[in-house]
């Protein structure tokens, strides 16, 4: 930057270049002491982005004039404002230290600081370095995404900080510790498969603040597959149902067919309800003519499977095993358990 970028007037510039020949410092090369014990700036000043920066220079009765610069811009000399930047206030002068302060610093303040004091004998300078830490904020990231299982899907999150902030992904649809983790802005799934569908975090993190989260949701599409289909027995005149459960993405549709027939809810007495993923055929009044094999089909975009479901009545063979069979099988099971306990007590 210009001697004169902060100056009030293009006047100025000429007084510049003065206060520095009586500072003997010239642009960009400033003057060592060899007391190195003044004047005695601070260390490395760290202030978060948004903070007010305080840089403190350690002086003597020995000084007769002083100043704080910024690489080659005078920002104070003595009382004297010179810099333009509202910011940037005096808050010590005294015989013994001389500070400023520069509030809601930015990226753009951070550099070198440097106090100038002349004594009676020479110029002396202490140069404190001003280092600006910005928290982590995600600057761009993946939008929700739903993809056929089988796909390569690939996620992004772009974060910004100061430090440089480290980004961690991590699947948050899984029980702890089981979801995998991956530190690096993108993150890549080969082969995708449904359960590894769900929400996925985006962590960014330099230390400075609290991390900076967001989420991407994927979701995995996949054909149905039913996992519950039971047969069922019942006597005629009684109220009979028969379920149905499918899994799929997106959800399944349900169709109910005995043999070729499709059957819909209102005809032959039978009522067919979907909710979610469950489907259930009723028979409110069970006849000689409702036994059989039923069909049940689930279909969404990316195919269709189906289920065998038989309702039958007593005395029906189902696998091979007569139902009546079975009903004496569980009576004479249940008669043996209580023989049992009551042999025992």
């Amino acid at each position: 930057m210009g001697v004169c970028g902060y100056l009030f007037l293009p006047w100025k510039c000429l007084v510049v270049v003065s206060l520095r020949l009586l500072f003997l410092v010239p642009t960009g090369v400033p003057v060592r002491s060899g007391d190195a014990t003044f004047p005695k700036a601070m260390d490395n000043v760290t202030v978060r982005q948004g903070e007010s920066a305080t840089l403190r220079c350690t002086i003597d009765d020995r000084v007769t004039r002083v100043a704080w610069l910024n690489r080659s811009t005078i920002l104070y000399a003595g009382n004297d404002k010179w810099s333009i930047d509202p910011r940037v206030i005096i808050l010590v002068n005294t015989p013994t230290q001389y500070s400023i302060m520069i509030q809601n610093v930015d990226v753009y303040d951070e550099g070198p600081y440097t106090c100038s004091v002349q004594t009676d004998n020479h110029p002396k300078t202490s140069r404190v370095h001003l280092i600006v830490q910005v928290p982590p904020q995600i600057m761009n990231i993946s939008s929700d995404i739903t993809v056929n299982e089988g796909s390569s899907v690939t996620l992004l999150c772009l974060a910004i900080g100061r430090p440089e902030p480290t980004v961690t992904w991590r699947h948050l649809s899984v029980k702890e510790g089981q979801g995998f983790v991956s530190e690096d802005e993108y993150l890549e799934i080969s082969d995708i498969k449904r359960d590894q569908s769900g929400e996925y975090e985006c962590s960014a993190l330099n230390d400075v603040a609290a991390p900076d989260v967001r989420k991407v949701k994927i979701t995995v599409n996949y054909p149905p597959y039913i996992s519950k289909a039971k047969n069922t027995g019942v006597s005629v005149g009684q109220k009979g149902i028969l379920s149905c459960e499918a899994s799929a993405v997106p959800m399944a549709e349900f169709q109910w067919f005995k043999e070729d027939t499709r059957l819909a809810t209102g005809l032959d007495g039978v009522r067919i309800e979907n909710k979610g993923r469950m489907s259930t055929l009723t028979f409110f009044n069970v006849s000689e003519k409702d036994y059989g094999n039923y069909t049940c089909v689930a279909t969404n975009k990316l195919g269709n499977t189906n289920a065998s479901i038989t309702l039958y009545g007593p005395g029906a063979v189902i696998d091979g095993v007569n139902s009546a069979s079975r009903a004496l099988a569980c009576l004479w099971l249940s008669g043996t358990l209580l023989a049992h306990f009551f042999i025992k007590f």
